[in-house]
């Protein structure tokens, strides 16, 4: 079988046992850049319970623009790495304002000059908010991709640039989504459930130990 086949089997399996969405809450393009930012290194259940405080207190980029740095702080304290998430936030509303006219770009190039938008988060915003294709690799997504076979890239930008090569564009956003929900529920990094995997007959991790 074909690399391009295997891939397409992989998602095609998958599609029935995961939704394809992200999980993070928002209700428009720069509260999903923010939850975004914020999800670095922290699960998605905690993101969604400081941003539901966060965008009632703070519901438009200028808001948090003129924010005052130690208050923002401690609204997301419970979060790890937040005096710089706080930071990037607060210049990325600024440069919003100032430069967008406070809309969010929906380019991959504008948005990765924003303040903390590397390319996990801009590609996250442009699938998601814009609907535009874009495959984000984020940790889950890294690991079950070598895991799998997928690709053998030893960066995120690497491993990127493979997958796709082998999906077609309308499958990036779901492919996307269902790695991250495979790696989280299944392939996970310290123990996979393979004898539970529904991709196991495809995955070289399995075959090859």
């Amino acid at each position: 079988m074909e690399q391009k086949e295997r891939a397409i089997k992989i998602i095609e399996e998958l599609i029935p046992l995961y939704p394809a969405r992200t999980a993070l809450n928002f209700e428009n393009p720069f509260q999903l850049l923010i939850a975004t930012i914020l999800s670095a290194q922290c699960t998605d259940t905690r993101v969604n319970r400081v941003t539901e405080r966060l965008f009632k207190k703070y519901k438009t980029p200028q808001d948090l623009a003129i924010s005052n740095l130690k208050e923002l702080q401690e609204d997301i304290k419970e979060l790890g790495l937040f005096k710089s998430k706080a930071k990037n936030i607060k210049e990325a509303s600024k440069m919003i304002c100032e430069k967008y006219d406070g809309k969010v770009p929906d380019s991959f190039e504008e948005l990765v000059k924003l303040p903390g938008v590397g390319r996990k988060t801009a590609n996250v915003v442009l699938a998601n908010a814009f609907n535009k294709p874009a495959l984000a690799v984020d940790t889950h997504v890294f690991r079950v991709s070598r895991r799998l076979g997928l690709s053998s890239g030893e960066t995120p930008e690497k491993v990127e640039k493979d997958l796709v090569k082998l999906f077609p564009e309308e499958l990036w956003n779901t492919a996307h989504h269902l790695l991250i929900r495979h790696g989280r529920q299944c392939c996970r990094a310290r123990k996979p459930l393979c004898q539970q995997c529904a991709v196991s007959k495809w995955c070289n991790h399995f075959n090859n130990n």
